[in-house]
């Protein structure tokens, strides 16, 4: 029945890549274990024990703009290839639905919006969601997509510095009730906006680094906005929670770190309704990497047994994403490559 919707939608194979850009997206089909670290990689020794994984695909915060920041520049050069001297996809992970003044790009004149005042700029649209400081935005205001968007824009950036990509979060900032208000009061379709801000950026990467790759973060509902372009906008999705997740807020090696079974969430949200939405990615070619969050082995055993299954490329973590997973995912099978090689 998938195959019959998106026949309806117009929707065609994508064409070969050119040989000169054929190693990142060969690499991202390929790629069947990975791993996700986006804090404390200033730490001692985080950086090294990445170096030294085989992981065919990381992704990491960039950090360059942290105050202070991370050496990125010698995380690019040594995260990029494994240990046997062979290429690995080293993705930058951003979030571009959310502003957060604990990046450089806060600027000393923003105002952070409280119960009795918007924010300043005006795409500083409400008050921080409680436990993680990011205040979601009007991501079609043109001020703040010229922090992301065209060849001074971040992502563009982030392709120049030797990243094979990016994975933009805060995808699902479409569906927030502040977002679709101020939406509605501006004229636009939050879905859309979207969909074109992912479309755009994915464009700005491949104009300043051919190949470069664009995954989208969570907003699990939006490709129903628009299949067509959505399939054209992203090449790849990453999910959170489909079994397990953590609280916010929570240490590594804290028991609520993870093991918060979503099998019983409501509003679309559980196990069986994650599941049946990542159909849709799958039949629109986009590979889907998850990451559950599980301090129990048995629960991570679990996760990867069904997410394996479901035709998912699992992770299982823990909520803080600070150190390299206690719970990795499976080896591959002998004689099943997970990277294409490369120089």
């Amino acid at each position: 029945m998938l195959w019959i919707l998106l026949a309806a939608a117009g929707l065609r194979p994508a064409a070969a890549a050119e040989p000169s850009t054929a190693w990142r997206s060969q690499a991202l089909k390929q790629a069947s274990r990975w791993m996700f670290q986006i804090a404390d990689l200033d730490a001692p020794g985080a950086v090294d024990a990445l170096a030294a994984s085989s992981y065919p695909m990381l992704v990491v915060d960039p950090g360059d703009d942290l105050s202070p920041p991370y050496d990125t520049k010698t995380m690019v050069r040594r995260l990029s290839r494994l240990p046997g001297g062979g290429r690995r996809l080293l993705l930058a992970y951003v979030d571009i639905g959310d502003a957060s003044d604990e990046r450089t790009y806060w600027k000393d004149y923003w105002r952070a919006p409280t119960r009795n005042f918007h924010g300043y700029p005006e795409f500083l649209l409400r008050l921080a969601r409680p436990g993680d400081g990011l205040y979601p935005v009007a991501y079609w205001d043109q001020a703040w997509r010229r922090l992301w968007l065209g060849p001074e824009g971040r992502v563009a950036a982030l392709a120049r510095q030797g990243f094979d990509g990016v994975v933009l979060d805060g995808a699902e900032a479409y569906d927030d009730d502040a977002v679709r208000q101020a939406a509605a009061h501006d004229g636009v379709d939050p879905g859309q906006a979207m969909i074109a801000l992912l479309s755009q950026a994915r464009q700005d990467g491949r104009r300043a680094s051919p190949g470069f790759l664009t995954l989208v973060q969570n907003g699990l509902y939006l490709v129903d906005e628009d299949p067509q372009a959505y399939a054209k906008a992203v090449d790849g999705v990453v999910v959170e929670d489909t079994f397990f997740r953590g609280l916010d807020g929570s240490a590594w090696d804290s028991s609520t770190a993870g093991d918060r079974s979503t099998a019983r969430d409501g509003d679309g949200w559980s196990t069986r309704d994650r599941l049946a939405q990542y159909r849709w990615f799958l039949a629109l070619g986009l590979p889907v990497f998850s990451v559950d969050y599980c301090v129990d082995p048995a629960h991570a055993a679990l996760v990867y047994a069904a997410a394996a299954k479901a035709g998912l490329r699992p992770l299982v973590t823990r909520h803080p994403l600070s150190r390299l997973t206690e719970t990795p995912p499976p080896a591959p099978a002998a004689g099943v490559a997970e990277s294409a090689k490369g120089t």
